[in-house]
């Protein structure tokens, strides 16, 4: 693998390096089962903590929590909201007592506990496993990511693809993606989608069937498959790739949280190739995160007419909606 850049940023791997063109990523270091803490990683208990229960305190992708937490910390921060220290600047009633009420419930410990029965862990900023790219969404960066599956997020992230699109596809957008998914993996490449009906599996599909690896980014918690219908994939990405997402065990998506979740996607990856979608789309979305972000955005043309038909003209247009 290769180190980090000259700027002091990680630089994906060579290409072919992995699956199947020399050794695979190192694996996830082994996680502490009382507190889902990574071997060797230097958050301390109480930020892991703090950060854990933040998430069940706030929605993801909130830049005014991201302020707050950049200026008072993940422990201060979480003190404040629970109401045991001064409210943070600008702080809402309203956003205080929902606070309070959730604050109720918290046991981050035991959050943790049941993600590292589940064989899962959850990585914080400054984790050797916390990819660097996500830190450019600013404010918007995630509090922290509940993961299950045996490989080390960073560096699979390092050369990554994001493929999505239309849940509704045609059998020429799930055929393509299913190549794109398989073509990718077998180049070296990890296949980063949604888990979603329509070209987020048939992504997911055609890199599994070619021995290589996916990561599968949740609007839910990771111990909650979305959708149900593709409980047996989520799974088996689980087993053989990665399950990430912001949301703690027992999170249930809402349609927010799928908009919030593109931008991950987006962050994660080297660049974004969207095969079908409807103008206005949560694919696009991607897309568009992913070119504000300095990513590569990629559409697939298609000769089939149809509401989530691509065209190049009109993709360049989507995306700079």
């Amino acid at each position: 693998m290769s180190g980090p850049s000259a700027d002091g940023r990680d630089a994906p791997p060579a290409l072919g390096s992995w699956p199947g063109r020399g050794p695979a990523p190192d694996p996830a270091p082994d996680p502490d089962p009382a507190l889902g803490r990574d071997t060797g990683q230097g958050v301390c208990e109480e930020e892991r903590l703090a950060r854990a229960a933040l998430t069940r305190l706030v929605e993801p992708g909130d830049e005014t929590v991201g302020r707050w937490l950049r200026q008072l910390g993940p422990v201060a921060l979480r003190r404040a909201l629970c109401g045991e220290g001064k409210p943070p600047p600008g702080a809402s009633g309203q956003r205080l007592a929902g606070c309070a009420l959730r604050a109720d419930r918290l046991d981050p410990a035991a959050d943790l506990a049941v993600i590292a029965g589940r064989g899962g862990r959850f990585v914080c900023p400054g984790d050797l496993e916390w990819p660097g790219q996500l830190d450019d969404l600013g404010d918007s960066r995630p509090v922290g990511l509940w993961l299950r599956g045996p490989a080390s997020l960073r560096m699979w992230a390092l050369r990554s693809v994001a493929v999505v699109g239309a849940r509704a596809c045609s059998d020429y957008g799930a055929h393509v993606a299913s190549t794109l998914g398989a073509g990718l993996a077998e180049r070296g490449w990890v296949v980063v989608s949604g888990a979603a009906h329509g070209v987020d599996g048939a992504a997911h599909r055609g890199a599994l069937a070619a021995g290589g690896a996916t990561v599968a980014v949740l609007a839910s918690g990771v111990d909650v498959p979305y959708p149900r219908g593709h409980t047996e994939l989520i799974e088996r990405i689980a087993e053989q790739g990665l399950v990430l997402g912001e949301l703690p065990p027992g999170g249930h998506p809402s349609r927010s949280r799928f908009v919030l979740r593109n931008r991950v996607i987006a962050a994660l990856t080297r660049g974004t190739v969207v095969v079908e979608a409807q103008y206005r789309s949560g694919s696009l979305v991607t897309a568009r995160r992913a070119g504000q972000l300095g990513r590569f955005t990629m559409g697939v043309p298609t000769p089939l007419s149809g509401r989530t038909a691509l065209a190049p003209i009109r993709f360049r247009l989507a995306i700079a909606a």
